[in-house]
């Protein structure tokens, strides 16, 4: 599908779970947002929601950065109590997650916003019901990808599989970032940055800092001032389709 068929927005996926994919898209909802631009947010599935009535923390992290106050069943139309697989934690709480429920739900919040950021569940490949992967669920909001990744050992594995599963899925990618940069970074996140561009068939659009000792919104401001500093946002606001705003 050509991009320019796609609607507008980014669909946030990661390498792995627990590389920052929360505070990467909340960033990007918060630069936007403090450009003057509508920004909706969705978390179609949020597992590890103590209180299922109200929003989870990723949620919870998304709509303030967005500054949005949409209804939480648009926002994060399915909130599950275990933090496991959105296929297993769901099964385990009798739930029944439809994709078409979540379709509807972002297409609502389409007609509200002018751009929506939407995270994903762990990665790609990670189950959210029945045979239906996060991947699938991508395609049914046909969003381009952004890629969250990490600097460690191991990334440039992760970071291909991810990229190579999506290119064989035919889903485009905006490009990845690179997250949590150490400040004294060890051979392996040093070299990370220049490994993984010569190999992605990808944009890489920055390499973002590792904040330690931060509540989460001060992370997120913090973030979302590099990305914007970045050398890759003219590429990722072309995407958005906002290239003037870069």
């Amino acid at each position: 599908m050509a991009a320019a068929e796609m609607g507008q927005g980014l669909f946030i996926t990661g390498t792995d779970t627990g590389v920052g994919k929360t505070v990467v898209g909340a960033a990007i909802a918060r630069m936007l947002h403090l450009q003057g631009i509508n920004v909706g947010v969705m978390k179609p599935v949020e597992s590890g929601v103590t209180d299922t009535s109200r929003l989870g923390p990723d949620a919870q992290l998304l709509a303030w950065a967005a500054g949005c106050d949409d209804d939480i069943d648009l926002v994060s139309p399915y909130r599950l109590k275990e933090a496991l697989a959105p296929s297993v934690a769901a099964s385990r709480e009798k739930i029944r997650i439809i994709p078409g429920v979540l379709q509807e739900r972002f297409e609502q919040l389409q007609k509200k916003h002018d751009i929506v950021i939407v995270e994903g569940a762990g990665g790609l490949m990670a189950p959210v019901t029945g045979g239906i992967l996060v991947a699938d669920v991508a395609r049914m909001l046909n969003l381009p990808l952004l890629v969250v990744t990490h600097p460690r050992l191991g990334t440039v594995n992760h970071t291909f599989l991810t990229t190579f599963a999506a290119g064989q899925l035919q889903l485009p990618i905006a490009g990845y970032l690179i997250n949590r940069m150490p400040a004294n970074p060890d051979p392996a996140s040093e070299t990370a940055p220049h490994t993984l561009a010569s190999l992605v068939s990808a944009d890489l659009l920055g390499v973002l800092p590792e904040v330690v000792d931060k509540e989460p919104e001060q992370i997120v401001k913090l973030i979302a001032s590099e990305i914007e500093s970045s050398p890759g946002l003219p590429l990722l606001m072309t995407v958005l389709g906002l290239k003037g705003k870069a």
